[in-house]
Parts: structure tokens; C-alpha cells; sequence
């Protein structure tokens, strides 16, 4: 194995800053109180928890009251879905909405799955056709920048297209914070977000849920933390981190802009070994790239003995035999069993490039040997 390392799965997570470490630490010393107790020491841990509210509520420009706060995106997606009437989704979204989608399916609850263009770029008429089969009152799931591919989706047709027809529309936002500006998806009835894609930690998220929050059923049952929809006691060490990442990334979409060059080294120099399966409306940070001549799976394994870390899909799917399902309902199964995906971050150097380059230049198969 190389004895030098370059992280190139920023999409999978994201290494803690080292400020988010330090707060964190600092927090479990002085704020390690039980937020939902009255005394001084829960009211320190209840400060950052009600804190972090906040700020998750300026960043969306929704009300505190409205943000729940949950272990990560994936439970933010399935609580937001727990309540649906009726759902519209796709098989380009996160395995979080696509499984609670199926859930719901088994429930009786009516699913519209949208058709997948080739440019993994949802079509707001597709939308319109499948709300018109199912009348007022349904959810559209939308994931505003994919995980796997970087495609953005065009959240602000599909909003005024949800509006029109009495629906509400739930914005899987996960990828998309501190990568593009919020405008994008901020006027989402409701949305996801988890700390570890921010360079937080793990184990923490949140919904804001606009509307009615007797729309929505809880996952678990306890106490009235988070409005009775989230019950646990909440960690205000988890909370300092997250609020820690969120004021990094308020600049984050500057910083991730600039990494469009890096990205476009990295293809450039394997073209003829392999090819961008999306070039259009995708983040500046993300390339899924089509290697005909190998599994994708294959490769990263020897990419990571080769020192560089990539994966060949999303890390919800990791341990799992199964290709790529965004590729698969695109592009076909070939391309989804023999593609990875280079994701770079705000910490990723130009130097991380160039030895990233020169390990894929070696390690992913000549043309000749292309079947």
C-alpha cells in the first residue's frame, strides 16, 4: 500500500475541520449537561442546541420552530416522507428517499417514480404529468445536487411546477449545503441536511419541516424532544459541531466553484481511458467517470493500495455486490457496474491532484485492453 494518501470521496463524508474537533472537544468539557433539564448545566447544553437552530433556520430562511433535529440526512429524509399521502420520486435520489418511497408503496400510499433522462436532469413537465395522476395534496422528493453523479437538479422549476399543483415539495439538500448557494433549495417545504457532508461530525442532521408537523410521524417513540417528532435526549457536543461546520461552509460555494480547473485536470488527462458520464448542470467538485475496461469496484480497490481513495457509487451501498442504481436508471447497467466517482473538497490540493493523476493514469486499464 502507498504510503502517501489523497482523499478524493468528499462526497461520501468529509474530514472533520480541525476547529469542529476543538469546539467538540470543549463542548463534552463544559456543555455535557442534559438539554431538557431546567438547572445551569442543562441550560449551557440547551443554549447550543437552541443555537443551532437557529443558524439552520437563517441558512433556509424558515422559522427556528420549524427545524428538527435528527442523527443525520437519512433520518431527516424518512421522517420528512414518514406522513406522505402520496409521493413522487425518482431512482436518481438518495437510498433514504427511495427505500421509504418503496415503504411507502408496500403501505398502499401511492408512488409516481419519474422517468430518468440520460442527463440525470429531472424533467419539471415529467413532475407536472405524474401530479396531475395523483391530485392536491402529494410530496414530490427532489435530491438538489445528486450523490453520486453532482447533477443539479432544477429545483426552482420544479418548485413553481409543485406550487401549481397543491403539492408540497421535499428537498433532499444533503450535498447541496455549503456547495452551491442556498437559493437553490431553500424554498422547499421541507429539507435535509447532515453535518458530516460539511466537514462536521457524523450522528447529526435536521429537517425543517414548514406546515403542519402533524403531517409527519415519528420514527421513534419517547419523550417531547424536537416537538415530540425526534425524542432522545439531543448532545449539545454533536450540535457545536454541526454549528461549527455551518459557519465554514457559509463561503463554501466560492470555494467549491474553484475547483471546477482540478476536476477538469483530472478528465482531461484520462481521456481515451475514461469518459465523464454527465458534463453538463453538475457541481464544480464531482466526476463520475465510465472506465470500460474494468468493474468499478475492481478499481477501487487497487486506486486505494495505490493511495487514493475514490468509491464506485454511493457509501450507503458500500459492503454491497449491487451497481450504482443513479447510473443503472441513466445510463444502463454496463456504465453502472464499470464507473467510479472522483469527488475533491475545499481541502484538496492542487499537488492531491496531481498525484491522484498520475496513480489513475496507471492503475485504470490502456484502451487495448478494452474489450
Amino acid at each position: 500500500m502507498s504510503a502517501r494518501r489523497v482523499y478524493l470521496d468528499w462526497n461520501a463524508t468529509t474530514p472533520p475541520l480541525p476547529e469542529v474537533v476543538e469546539v467538540m472537544r470543549a463542548t463534552a468539557l463544559e456543555a455535557w449537561g442534559n438539554p431538557a433539564s431546567v438547572h445551569a448545566e442543562g441550560r449551557k447544553a440547551r443554549a447550543l442546541i437552541e443555537t443551532l437552530r437557529e443558524a439552520i433556520a437563517r441558512l433556509v430562511e424558515s422559522d427556528p420552530r420549524d427545524v428538527v433535529l435528527t442523527s443525520g440526512g437519512t433520518e431527516a429524509n424518512n421522517l420528512a416522507l414518514s406522513g406522505a399521502e402520496a409521493l413522487v420520486a425518482s431512482r436518481l435520489d438518495h437510498p433514504s428517499v427511495t427505500k421509504a418511497a418503496e415503504a411507502l408503496a408496500a403501505r398502499g400510499v401511492p408512488v409516481v417514480w419519474l422517468p430518468i433522462p440520460r442527463s440525470g436532469r429531472l424533467d419539471p413537465d415529467s413532475v407536472r404529468e405524474a401530479l396531475g395522476s395523483l391530485g392536491p395534496g402529494a410530496t414530490v422528493a427532489i435530491t438538489a445536487v445528486n450523490h453520486e453523479t453532482g447533477v443539479v437538479q432544477p429545483v426552482s422549476e420544479i418548485f413553481e411546477v409543485v406550487r401549481g399543483g397543491e403539492a408540497r415539495l421535499h428537498v433532499d439538500a444533503v450535498q447541496a449545503v455549503g456547495k452551491v448557494e442556498p437559493e437553490l433549495f431553500r424554498r422547499a417545504d421541507s429539507i435535509a441536511l447532515g453535518a458530516h457532508k460539511l466537514r462536521g461530525p457524523k450522528g447529526i442532521g435536521a429537517l425543517v419541516f414548514r406546515g403542519n408537523p402533524s403531517r409527519l410521524r415519528p420514527l421513534t417513540w419517547g419523550g417531547s424532544q424536537e416537538r415530540g417528532l425526534r425524542p432522545g435526549t439531543q448532545d449539545a457536543v454533536l450540535a457545536a459541531g454541526f454549528l461549527a461546520s455551518l459557519a465554514h461552509s457559509a463561503d463554501g460555494p466560492a470555494r467549491y466553484a474553484r475547483l471546477a480547473a482540478e476536476r477538469d485536470r483530472i478528465e482531461a488527462a484520462l481521456a481515451g481511458l475514461a469518459e465523464p458520464n454527465v458534463t453538463e448542470h453538475r457541481v464544480a467538485h464531482v466526476s463520475s467517470l465510465h472506465v470500460p475496461g474494468a468493474r468499478g469496484d475492481e478499481l477501487v480497490a487497487a486506486l486505494d493500495l495505490a493511495g487514493v481513495a475514490v468509491s464506485s457509487g454511493s457509501a450507503c451501498s458500500a459492503g454491497s455486490a449491487e451497481a450504482s442504481p443513479v447510473l443503472r436508471a441513466m445510463l444502463g447497467e454496463e456504465r453502472a457496474q464499470r464507473s467510479i466517482r472522483v469527488s475533491l473538497g475545499d481541502g484538496t490540493t492542487a499537488d492531491d491532484v496531481g498525484f491522484a493523476i498520475s496513480v489513475l493514469v496507471r492503475v485504470l486499464p490502456p484502451p487495448t485492453a478494452i474489450a
